[in-house]
């Protein structure tokens, strides 16, 4: 069912897109979590580890793709918010013949780099088998990842946030399922944990493309639009590159924390690895703020209804104020438990609760930043979010959390609070761009 973001409530209209968008996207992140929660039902440190890692490395692949899919999300719905079917047609069509090239080769150079990756990421020894196990499998079920994103990403560019949600719930349940089966029965460990994933992937890939041939898109999409033109791809790249460079270097930087904690010992990198998939997860809702405004900001822009687009934003900034403070107020009690559900060994539980207790304070300020890169997407500026982003990564986030790491080599808690620091320069540097923006929109109008 599509949305018209350019009239009606905005609550109502954000709250239709934004909820089964979240929906899809727990679903989706329940992958790694599933992997990462029954390995460590069957398995010890060293194979959580590996999981850990190989999936970090996964999850950065996946949300590059995710980013330069955004191009064409945004592309899409500027044409259908300014009735221009057409447009959206060749946006479609482009983007298919676009994605399948580069996917294609990116699983061929990855699956060739797989031992140096694991090497790179400081993988503990114990560990390194099963990583590059792992990996290998992900790398090769890569085509099957950007499928399912390209088409989830036109979806959403019509307004149409329902239908990727049930592609990814029949995958996920086939996911765990296979998870059990691989890991629990057959005792293939970080092997089978990914050999899981990607069939579950492949699953989800056939059901979306059943329900293509059936679903009325409200294009025509014709042969001819799968010709590579210029401009049309011109255009997805310029909105879809930055934000891939930003989500990869948002997640380098998150890789570079768990080399940090790699370097600390198995029980801080097991820590640290069941912590970022916790954060994965409650970042769910920053990430379908993002999509939401920039997917719903964008159809009224094509609209020309600048003054709804911020008011999509204002409200995205404070549903993202009041979940990150409630998330703050909640996990520091509980933090325990929630790491205690990925493992049963006492030390990393002992090792990881400060650790969320530091790093959720995060999810406070990435929500704001988040809503921010999502409204200058909307605009067709993403190289305001990857210059944000960039700056706040080199000149903060990675440099706090080593001096933590160097500083306080007994817990984990100062390296989770410097992980904030960053997102608070990200937040100050939109509230400058947000200006610029803001002042640039006053003079054309």
């Amino acid at each position: 069912m599509e949305i018209d973001a350019t009239r009606g409530s905005v609550w109502k209209t954000m709250g239709r897109f934004a909820l089964p968008y979240l929906c899809s996207y727990f679903l989706q992140t329940l992958y790694g979590m599933a992997d990462l929660f029954i390995i460590g039902q069957f398995e010890g440190a060293a194979s959580i580890t590996a999981v850990s890692i190989g999936s970090q490395v996964m999850h950065m692949v996946t949300v590059m793709l995710v980013g330069l899919a955004m191009g064409t999300t945004v592309t899409i719905a500027q044409a259908v918010g300014g009735g221009k079917r057409e447009q959206a047609a060749w946006a479609t069509g482009n983007t298919v013949t676009l994605f399948l090239g580069c996917s294609l080769v990116l699983a061929a150079l990855l699956t060739f780099l797989a031992q140096p990756i694991a090497a790179l990421m400081h993988t503990p020894a114990e560990a390194i088998p099963g990583t590059v196990d792992y990996l290998v499998i992900c790398f090769l079920g890569i085509p099957f990842i950007t499928a399912y994103n390209i088409i989830s990403a036109i979806f959403r560019g019509l307004g149409n946030s329902r239908s990727p949600m049930i592609f990814i719930a029949i995958a996920c349940a086939v996911n765990i399922f296979l998870d059990y089966l691989f890991m629990g029965v057959f005792q293939m460990g970080p092997a089978g944990a990914a050999l899981g994933t990607t069939l579950s992937q492949a699953v989800s890939v056939a059901i979306s493309v059943c329900m293509i041939r059936w679903y009325h898109l409200g294009i025509s999409l014709r042969k001819e639009h799968l010709e590579p033109q210029r401009e049309v791809i011109w255009k997805l790249l310029r909105i879809g590159v930055p934000i891939a460079l930003q989500d990869g270097f948002i997640q380098v930087a998150f890789l570079v924390i768990t080399v940090i904690a790699n370097e600390r010992g198995i029980t801080d990198a097991a820590a640290v690895g069941i912590v970022e998939k916790i954060i994965s997860f409650v970042f769910l809702v920053p990430s379908s703020l993002l999509s939401t405004v920039s997917a719903l900001g964008a159809q009224n822009i094509g609209a020309h209804k600048p003054e709804r687009a911020r008011a999509i934003l204002q409200d995205a900034l404070k549903a993202a104020a009041a979940f990150g403070i409630f998330m703050i107020l909640v996990m520091q009690p509980a933090a325990p438990y929630f790491v205690g559900a990925f493992t049963r060994e006492p030390a990393v539980i002992c090792a990881g609760a400060p650790y969320l207790r530091g790093y959720i304070v995060d999810t406070l300020f990435a929500g704001i930043h988040f809503s921010f890169s999502g409204f200058f997407c909307a605009w067709g500026r993403s190289e305001f979010s990857f210059i944000h982003n960039v700056i706040s990564i080199v000149l903060a986030r990675i440099p706090l959390v080593y001096a933590a790491s160097k500083a306080f080599p007994d817990t984990l808690l100062p390296m989770g609070l410097a992980t904030a620091g960053g997102s608070l320069v990200s937040v100050l540097i939109c509230l400058g761009l947000f200006r610029k923006l803001a002042g640039r929109d006053k003079r054309e109008g």
